[in-house]
């Protein structure tokens, strides 16, 4: 995780946020094929699998900025944004394959994952439940006066839901720094745009609110970095909030158990010629700042990780019944008090507040 408190306005990444950068890409794109068409398809995973396939550029571009301190709030196509903020592979798969030493304690198989010491709100199913949550978190940001963001990820079905619509006009109107990225893949589950909404692109709606709307290439994940740095920036200063249209394409159903038969297939052709990763990779070569060999490393060393973090999941233990009946209601002396994850949460509304001084 990102640990530089450094707030310089940066719209185009050095040569090493650019290898980091398709790191990213490469083992989120590759960490998903493992769960959705291997662990899932061997019945190892129960549940729904859902992945960014082809849209990984978004997370990728807009969390590698972010500071200690800041806070994402992603949704289950942004796998990159918890390994950017310090989630291991190891917990991830662990969690998916509900094993009793996952974040979840087996709870859960998805990637509901939280965690304030990482900065990571995690998923509400209704995504846009997650959108006035992001205001509050703005709101303890603002108070605190450290130069913070939240930054929320969601759909461009999730835009027509009415909690979106607070959301944003609340952060207009008290000037929030949260940035909101609508990762519009273009299907609403089966839904198609041109039958979502009226308008041509969602970015008008960012000025309807009063604050800024910006049309991203979704899948040029340089164009997220430039749009996101100047969101972030702008939040930072105190300017409030902004609103990020990536269009992107879902190259995949809406999950693993969905073969996606109502997109036409000429989509699927014309976005792969889109593929963020191999957009990357192609520039990074182009200008030398990785060789053939390098990237061929990358991609070894992706496999290994991917690897060890499935063996390390499939040989951990499985919940003791018995537990799942553990902290429903959690006090102070319940494990999630004692992991520190309810005690950072609670401290989070408090720690570094405003201060009042007494004349």
């Amino acid at each position: 995780m990102t640990k530089s408190r450094n707030h310089r306005i940066a719209q185009f990444p050095d040569a090493d946020t650019l290898g980091r950068m398709l790191y990213y890409l490469k083992l989120t794109r590759a960490a998903e094929e493992r769960i959705e068409r291997v662990l899932y398809r061997q019945g190892k995973i129960v549940g729904g699998v859902y992945v960014g396939r082809g849209q990984e550029a978004i997370a990728v571009g807009s969390a590698i900025q972010l500071d200690e301190g800041d806070v994402v709030l992603p949704s289950h196509r942004d796998f990159a944004a918890y390994v950017i903020r310090g989630f291991t592979l190891k917990e991830i798969f662990a969690n998916w394959m509900g094993r009793a030493n996952g974040p979840t304690r087996g709870r859960d198989n998805t990637l509901h994952l939280g965690d304030m010491a990482r900065g990571v709100i995690p998923i509400i199913s209704h995504l846009g439940d997650t959108c006035p949550v992001a205001c509050g978190v703005a709101m303890v940001l603002k108070w605190r006066g450290q130069g913070n963001v939240a930054v929320v990820h969601f759909g461009e079905g999730t835009t027509s839901r009415g909690d979106v619509h607070e959301a944003m006009n609340w952060a207009a109107v008290m000037k929030l720094p949260v940035v909101f990225i609508c990762n519009n893949n273009a299907y609403a589950y089966s839904t198609p745009v041109e039958k979502q909404y009226a308008v041509k692109d969602l970015t008008v709606r960012g000025p309807a609110y009063g604050m800024p709307g910006v049309k991203v290439d979704g899948n040029d994940v340089l164009a997220v970095y430039a749009a996101a740095a100047k969101a972030i920036a702008r939040g930072r200063a105190g300017a409030g909030p902004s609103f990020l249209e990536c269009k992107t394409f879902r190259m995949t159903g809406h999950s693993a158990h969905d073969a996606a038969e109502y997109v036409p297939h000429d989509l699927f052709k014309r976005w792969e010629e889109k593929d963020p990763i191999r957009r990357l990779e192609k520039r990074l070569r182009a200008e030398k700042i990785l060789t053939r060999g390098e990237i061929s490393e990358m991609d070894a060393k992706i496999q290994k990780e991917i690897d060890d973090a499935a063996a390390f999941a499939e040989a951990s233990p499985m919940p003791e019944g018995e537990t799942g009946l553990e902290d429903v209601y959690c006090g102070q002396n319940c494990n999630w008090g004692k992991t520190s994850v309810v005690s950072r949460l609670l401290s989070f509304a408090t720690d570094n507040g405003p201060r009042t001084t007494d004349n």
